[in-house]
């Protein structure tokens, strides 16, 4: 098998800063489709950096008030899940037949097929078609980048189907936060589901490096093994249980994006002529053009991320009204 390249992702402010020479500072990284208002982060106490994480302290009980299932793992991001679980699955099942939803976040299918998987690439209208010959289907809900979605009832009936040979559904929810309806989670987890969240994209703190697996306990005790101890730091495990808590700000943040999210979508359609869908936190124009207009808002000092297959760019929300205007002015001068 040829060696895989790993994915590239968004947030490259450093290289593009390089290329254009243009300094970091300057820039508008519109990259990565993280909540640019996140959690507001209180002064930490000199004695969570002095102590261990503890197990028992109110991580895992406030995960599990927000997402309404105790039946969880905490992770250092659902990033540690993503390159673990096929390392699980072979180890369990031997190599798998595995769908990963296409397009989507690449860590997906790139961690499949380095376990040694048999993995094919599974568009959103192709799933119902695979689903028969699959032992594993891993989906995004939103998907990023398409915006794709799919209701709980759907991914039910894939997981009965999966779950009755053997196989598992996996869901990665790192978008879902403002459209908490849409998710999986309710209560006691099912044979064969696997669901992850993170605190990266919604709360806008993805350098702390929290998230969590939902799943049967099987799987859970599985890879609470072969994590260990410690794989969260104290401090972020202190941060993370303050957001998860804090209903007020949660639902202030959601009745925000929906404007913005409006906003965004209005923006880009006015200046760029393709169709534009979107979830809470990022914009995706499907383009054949996407090259060509990735580089000349990157020459504006806008950075955004660009896909090739499908041809298409991903836009974040700006932060502050000066960038909102910033973007505008710049998609602006593009169109002209």
């Amino acid at each position: 098998m040829a060696e895989l390249t790993p994915p590239v992702h968004g947030g490259g402010v450093n290289a593009a800063a390089k290329r254009y020479g243009i300094p970091v500072e300057s820039w508008l990284d519109l990259s990565t489709g993280i909540n640019p208002q996140g959690w507001p982060v209180p002064r930490i106490p000199q004695s969570v950096f002095a102590r261990l994480p503890e197990a028992d302290d109110a991580l895992e009980s406030a995960a599990a008030e927000y997402y309404g299932s105790s039946d969880l793992l905490a992770l250092a991001g659902s990033q540690q899940a993503i390159e673990l679980l096929p390392r699980l699955r072979r180890e369990l099942s031997g190599r798998s037949r595995v769908g990963v939803l296409a397009p989507g976040y690449a860590e997906h299918d790139y961690h499949w097929r380095v376990n040694g998987h048999q993995v094919v690439s599974v568009p959103a209208q192709a799933i119902e078609a695979h689903l028969p010959e699959l032992d594993v289907l891993v989906v995004i809900n939103p998907c990023n980048p398409s915006t794709c979605r799919f209701t709980p009832l759907q991914l039910e009936q894939w997981r009965e189907a999966l779950a009755s040979r053997g196989g598992w559904l996996v869901v990665d929810e790192a978008f879902i936060d403002a459209t908490p309806e849409l998710s999986l989670l309710r209560g006691e987890m099912p044979p064969g589901l696997i669901v992850l969240r993170s605190l990266g994209k919604f709360f806008g703190l993805a350098g702390l490096r929290v998230g969590f697996l939902f799943a049967e306990q099987a799987v859970r005790e599985a890879l609470e093994k072969v994590i260990g101890p410690w794989s969260i730091a104290h401090p972020s495990r202190w941060v993370a249980a303050q957001a998860l808590q804090d209903t007020r700000w949660q639902q202030r943040t959601r009745e925000r994006l929906i404007v913005q999210q409006a906003r965004l979508r209005g923006l880009l359609q006015t200046y760029l002529s393709d169709p534009v869908h979107s979830t809470a936190l990022f914009a995706w124009v499907e383009t054949d053009e996407a090259r060509y207009l990735g580089q000349r808002l990157a020459m504006r000092a806008v950075l955004v991320r660009r896909f090739e297959t499908p041809s298409g760019l991903r836009f974040g929300l700006p932060g502050v009204e000066t960038q909102w205007r910033w973007l505008e002015r710049v998609l602006q001068e593009i169109k002209e």
